[in-house]
């Protein structure tokens, strides 16, 4: 199974970084951190930043679509095996969840809590 996020224009590859940092994407890239840790190589994941690789965002025919038809504000996306997953938000750890449960792939998300750093 491969994810595949597409995310609007950040600093970093993961936008956790910087002084002010958006605590819904600490969540998110834990969700992803678990998900890889848990998923034994079933489970791939691949982020796009607009500002570090504008390219992968022309390079993929639906999201070159997207974002001519609704603008930057489409993003963040989300793919799940070439299927839109989300548009415009980043999905929950539930949500991940229960879409990896549908494939058969079973992860502990809900309830987790991030690591602490240091």
């Amino acid at each position: 199974m491969k994810i595949e996020i597409f995310d609007p224009p950040m600093c970093c590859p993961t936008g956790v970084c910087g002084p002010a940092v958006d605590p819904v994407l600490v969540a998110f890239q834990d969700t992803l951190r678990q998900i890889g840790e848990q998923t034994d190589g079933k489970v791939t994941i691949d982020r796009h930043n607009l500002s570090s690789a504008p390219q992968s965002f022309v390079d993929n025919a639906a999201v070159a679509d997207l974002l001519r038809s609704e603008g930057n504000g489409v993003l963040p996306l989300t793919f799940i095996d070439g299927a839109l997953f989300a548009k415009g938000k980043y999905p929950t750890a539930g949500e991940f969840q229960k879409a990896l449960g549908e494939q058969g792939i079973e992860v502990s998300l809900i309830g987790q809590k991030p690591r602490p750093s240091g």
